[in-house]
């Protein structure tokens, strides 16, 4: 991988201006006594996937402790409490936990997700970490969203020329493959009168859930290491005031925006571990709402906060910052999930923004596809089998019907959303599916592969759904079924195997389709690089529509196809 002057050029402004301003922060901006005090505020969104309209169905609603549920979301209304919280208190800032764009509905996707760029920089973020999917499409397309310029096969399509982000994307621990820096890792904010350092780090484990040359020549390193060396630099420059925008994050059980019913788990751990230097960690990637404290290595309380996804929430961490010694007075941060409710008046100037790109996308946005009888839902029955990754997969494997596959497969995390019965505000009438529903549903475009297996690969597939940390059930076609045993020990977890309605052959093979992620081992599914033969399909994609179009009225199938047992 090589990387234009000009890139390297605008890092090393960019690494320069961040340092001058650090230098700058430590002289005092008055001789006048200041307060003892000052008070800063974060605001924080994370995992936005370019949702500039507000979401449909689950997507769109945020649950309360009490189970009720409120519609949320909207980047004309998020632009809205964004300006309400900024006003309540004088010195505000703006930042995102990643996964900005990617994954996108087509309405910021058509557009290479120039339009959500645009959006976050009409809202003033001043820092965002790279997530997962800013590398969708690869590092030079994720260096294009930092620094403008038009799209090297599509060109400009939405703004000419496309300005690029107005805030820095960091990422502490990503790094080339000789082991220099591919992103910055800090950026400074002054607010207040004090220094504000920002540290960013995403998921180590990036790469098992990115296709690999999307990120061919990078190397992502331990969050810890790469948080903790960052905040001791910054320890040496006289930054006292730390956050963190982290790109991981945990599950939860049942609960509010304000809850911590958290399953202890990746983001928990780094919480624990990072040092004590840092003062608020904002968290991501997982799509959960979550307001907790967890002590530092030194014992004091650090507020760990995420906002779901999607627009949903703003994380709002109150910071009291002394400023004599220029550090956090931690006992004194107050933090809560703000949710963007829809009942404010969208802003104009983003409304403006979205309402051009849905001009711009309605033509093919609108354009009908399919009809479905019910909801078809992504998430699960208590198996973990749900219904629109039943309808998924059995396009898969009508999709590739010329590589003469007996099953497909597909991966729950690329199935983004669910097909709703109901009209959407675009009147397209109830039980339509239109090509922007379905794109949103799936929005990787992924290419499709089919592969042989043995059956012992296959069951050997299926035991790597579940480690001692995760649990990701694989959406499955009609022609497979199996039974696991939720109690049983990780890796022996499977029985009764059937392909097209025969037990399967340890030593038989069989022709299995998957999309390109998983069948290069992605998800920590490692057993599909095993397969042979391999032979390529249309995009993902293009296969749920041509099979949307092939049968109209789908109704959501049963739930059958998957059995649990205690």
């Amino acid at each position: 991988m090589s990387f234009s002057p000009r890139v390297l050029r605008r890092t090393v402004a960019i690494t320069a201006a961040v340092l001058a301003a650090v230098v700058a922060s430590a002289t005092p901006a008055s001789a006048q006594r200041p307060a003892p005090t000052t008070d800063v505020r974060l605001i924080t969104l994370n995992d936005f996937h370019g949702n500039l309209e507000p979401p449909a169905g689950s997507s769109g609603r945020v649950t309360l402790s009490d189970g009720k549920t409120v519609d949320a979301g909207g980047a004309a209304y998020l632009a809205t409490h964004v300006k309400q919280l900024e006003s309540q208190v004088r010195n505000s800032l703006v930042f995102s936990a990643g996964d900005n764009i990617g994954a996108s509905p087509l309405t910021s996707a058509l557009f290479h997700d120039e339009p959500t760029i645009d959006f976050l920089n009409e809202i003033g973020v001043r820092a965002s970490v790279v997530g997962n999917h800013e590398l969708d499409e690869g590092y030079r397309e994720l260096q294009r969203m930092q620094f403008g310029g038009c799209h090297p096969t599509d060109g400009c399509q939405f703004e000419k020329p496309f300005k690029g982000a107005k805030f820095p994307i960091l990422g502490s621990n990503v790094s080339f493959d000789n082991g220099l820096p591919a992103l910055l890792p800090f950026t400074v904010e002054y607010s207040g009168g004090v220094p504000i350092g920002v540290i960013g780090a995403t998921l180590k484990d990036l790469p098992t859930v990115v296709t690999p040359t999307a990120i061919e020549g990078l190397k992502f390193g331990d969050e810890v290491e790469a948080i903790n060396r960052t905040s001791g630099w910054l320890d040496r420059l006289g930054i006292k005031s730390q956050v963190v925008l982290l790109h991981q994050g945990d599950n939860t059980g049942a609960g509010g925006p304000d809850d911590c019913n958290v399953a202890p788990g990746p983001a928990t751990a780094i919480a624990k571990s990072v040092s004590a230097s840092v003062d608020a960690i904002f968290t991501g990637h997982s799509h959960q709402q979550y307001n907790c404290v967890i002590n530092d290595p030194a014992g004091n309380p650090r507020t760990v906060i995420q906002g779901a996804s999607f627009g949903r929430l703003l994380s709002v961490v109150d910071l009291k910052i002394d400023k004599k010694t220029r550090d956090v007075v931690r006992s004194a941060t107050v933090a809560h999930n703000e949710i963007v409710t829809r009942d404010v008046t969208p802003d104009p100037a983003v409304q403006k923004l979205v309402d051009e790109a849905k001009t711009k996308s309605a033509p093919i946005a609108n354009k009908q596809v399919g009809t479905i009888t019910a909801d078809l839902r992504a998430a699960g029955a208590p198996s973990g089998e749900s219904t629109m990754g039943d309808v998924i997969a059995d396009a898969q494997l009508e999709g590739t019907a010329a590589n003469n596959p007996q099953i497909a497969i597909t991966n729950p995390g690329g199935i983004r959303a669910d097909l709703n019965y109901a009209s959407s505000p675009n009147g397209e009438g109830d039980g339509v599916v239109t090509y922007g529903e379905a794109f949103t549903v799936q929005p990787f475009s992924n290419i499709m592969q089919t592969i042989t297996l043995t059956g012992a690969n296959l069951k050997n597939v299926l035991e790597q759904q579940w480690t001692p940390t995760s649990t990701k059930i694989l959406q499955i076609s009609s022609t497979l079924h199996y039974t696991y045993s939720a109690s049983a020990p990780i890796g022996s977890r499977v029985s009764d195997i059937t392909v097209g309605g025969a037990p399967v052959d340890p030593n038989g093979s069989y022709r299995v389709s998957v999309n390109n992620f998983l069948a290069a081992g992605g998800d920590g599914f490692t057993e599909f690089t095993k397969g042979t033969d391999l032979a390529g399909g249309p995009v993902d994609l293009d296969a749920l529509v041509a099979y949307l179009g092939a049968h109209p009225g789908i109704a959501p199938p049963p739930a059958d196809r998957i059995t649990m047992v205690p």
